[in-house]
């Protein structure tokens, strides 16, 4: 086991995933979140406290609610989901996949988007510029987010896992696919 394996292991949770990405810029208390993901609020907290624990996110404020104290959390920014260097990396596809079928689900019918899948060798120089202009444009889209269902808001899915691929070593199958006969 490796010292990052607590830290994956919360991540490699589609809930838990979506809970980062909707407390990146707007506080949320379990029963916000609990109403948002259509899940209970026990659920909700127990996912909280899992991202709490390690460190993902962090208490925000504490409000005065109805007779009760209503504990809100955010986002710790520069999380391991902007650059996945370690063996968790399929953990973090698996969530995200799950999470980008449902997104796909809820898609507003006729909605613009943009919609790519690419296996694609390009000079390092290249990738390294894409690699940061990307970053660069998910920290505008993170940075402008609102609330969920923010007065002049629209929700967006967004997606994206861009990597370079390991070549394979001498005398091991690439996985290319199969010719059918």
């Amino acid at each position: 086991m490796t010292a990052t394996d607590p830290l994956l292991r919360a991540l490699a949770h589609p809930v838990r995933l979506r809970i980062v990405s909707l407390v990146w810029n707007v506080p949320l208390s379990a029963a916000e979140l609990s109403r948002e993901l259509g899940i209970s609020h026990a659920l909700a907290s127990q996912h909280l406290r899992r991202l709490d624990a390690v460190g993902l996110v962090e208490l925000a404020e504490v409000r005065a609610n109805r007779g009760g104290r209503e504990r809100r959390y955010r986002a710790v920014h520069g999380s391991p989901l902007s650059d996945q260097r370690h063996e968790g990396t399929r953990l973090i596809a698996e969530a995200m996949a799950h999470n980008l079928r449902d997104r796909a689900g809820r898609r507003e019918p006729g909605a613009e988007g943009v919609t790519s899948d690419a296996e694609l060798w390009v000079a390092p120089e290249v990738w390294a510029d894409f690699r940061q202009r990307l970053a660069a444009l998910f920290g505008e889209l993170h940075d402008a987010a609102r609330a969920p269902h923010a007065p002049g808001t629209v929700g967006i899915g967004a997606t994206v896992m861009v990597f370079p691929l390991a070549e394979p070593a001498p005398g091991e199958p690439d996985d290319e696919p199969q010719e059918r006969t």
